[in-house]
């Protein structure tokens, strides 16, 4: 049986899955391939139509980069200039709208679903995009006034250096948005509870039960060392987790490796370092990320891998980083450390597609997953019951496929990243 990753997030968990192997023959509306945000949002979204729905997981829910991620919901969407581009082919004029209110779509289904279904996941609000540099404030501006000009100036604030010092105990920003819409939360027990959500509105799920081969044709299914389930409509949904349709998908989505860490309690410390308790991240290609969880420690990220090879010391690597932040948490001890394979697209637009008449795709959130993933779940659904003009306006899009697949894409993107990290020092 799949044991899942030493992580924060596994050792608070409010309630492990126990959900069974798939063995027999079964048969529903929808099959869907992966048990991560992507799969379970869309379970949840095709359940509330009144549709059967299975899961099929090949390890535990929420074992991917949905149960270790940073649980930053946020409004920050990855791709969005090549969004913008390739979109207004299809959509013209509509498109800086639909690119706005699909930043913020997913905070209103994560909020909705967490009321509804009553999920503990510690949901907060309240985020700060820092200013590493002095340069980095021409942008943050610029979004600053967007979102004032599109009726947000009740949930977003411009702020200076001295203003940021006095949220956080840092003296590394040069200034930051403030934005209250964004949230932060515990990301497992947010899956975990929307699948328990799914399985209450009649959905199958089954875990440890890899799908050797996806079936095609009129009567498409998926099939298992021990079982298979027939359906109407299939989707995969495993992001990089998975290698099903190399035909297809080879060579289209690449892992880059994020390592985080967790303090242990922090105690008077927390309050001191973040008193309004803000997830923040910062300005660069390459980022830092950090939030304090729900007992008081401070969960810290970044660092990204593109060579999609896991670091053999995160909390070596991190602490260096925690402590120029904080200086107040010089030798802070670190309880927890792992690492989260995030699915990069060369162009960071999701890629949403059709594998044949019945098999859906959807995958690649480029470290933006969360929010994401919930919108895409959402965009899925209607797809699969008929309303095709989102997903259409993300299948028409154009993507790099890398020959070779990862032998090939992994150095690319590294040496991508190389690049990006040399146009940082001169911004």
């Amino acid at each position: 049986m799949t044991k899942r990753c030493s992580s924060y997030y596994t050792a608070t968990l409010t309630q492990e899955t126990d959900y069974p192997s798939l063995e027999g023959h079964h048969r529903v509306d929808v099959v869907i391939i992966g048990g991560g945000f992507t799969g379970v949002a869309t379970a949840v979204e095709l359940a509330e139509k009144g549709l059967s729905v299975a899961i099929v997981e090949s390890h535990k829910i929420g074992w991917g980069a949905t149960g270790r991620n940073g649980g930053q919901v946020t409004g920050s969407l990855s791709g969005d200039k090549a969004m913008r581009k390739q979109m207004r082919r299809t959509i013209g004029d509509d498109v800086d709208q639909f690119i706005w209110d699909l930043r913020w779509r997913g905070h209103h289904i994560i909020k909705q679903r967490v009321e509804r279904y009553g999920i503990s996941c510690d949901l907060k609000h309240g985020h700060l995009h820092a200013a590493y540099k002095p340069s980095h404030m021409d942008g943050l501006r610029e979004d600053y006034e967007e979102a004032v000009r599109r009726g947000m100036g009740e949930e977003v604030a411009l702020l200076d250096r001295n203003q940021v010092v006095n949220l956080l105990d840092s003296d590394l920003y040069h200034g930051a948005v403030k934005n209250m819409r964004n949230m932060h939360l515990h990301p497992l027990n947010l899956c975990i509870g929307e699948a328990r959500a799914a399985e209450s509105l009649g959905a199958l799920i089954f875990e440890n039960s890899e799908v050797l081969e996806i079936i095609h044709g009129t009567s498409p299914g998926v099939r298992t060392a021990r079982g298979r389930i027939d359906a109407s409509q299939v989707l995969l949904a495993g992001d990089v987790y998975h290698r099903l349709e190399p035909g297809k998908l080879g060579g289209k989505i690449f892992p880059a490796m994020g390592g985080i860490v967790t303090t242990a309690p922090l105690g008077d410390l927390a309050r001191q370092i973040n008193c309004e308790d803000l997830a923040v991240y910062d300005c660069r290609f390459v980022l830092d990320y950090y939030r304090l969880t729900g007992d008081g420690r401070l969960l810290f990220g970044g660092g990204a891998n593109y060579s999609g090879k896991d670091s053999r010391d995160i909390a070596a690597e991190l602490r260096p980083c925690i402590e120029r932040t904080f200086p107040a948490l010089k030798g802070v001890k670190i309880e927890f450390q792992w690492s989260c394979a995030m699915g990069i697209v060369v162009n960071r637009i999701p890629q949403l597609g059709k594998l044949s008449d019945n098999v859906w795709y959807c995958q690649g959130y480029s470290g933006h997953g969360i929010a994401t993933s919930h919108v895409m779940g959402e965009i899925m659904s209607k797809a699969i019951t008929g309303q095709l003009e989102q997903f259409d306006t993300f299948a028409a899009c154009q993507h790099i496929r890398v020959p070779m697949g990862r032998l090939l894409g992994s150095p690319m993107l590294a040496a991508g990243m190389w690049y990006y990290r040399m146009l940082e020092k001169l911004r």
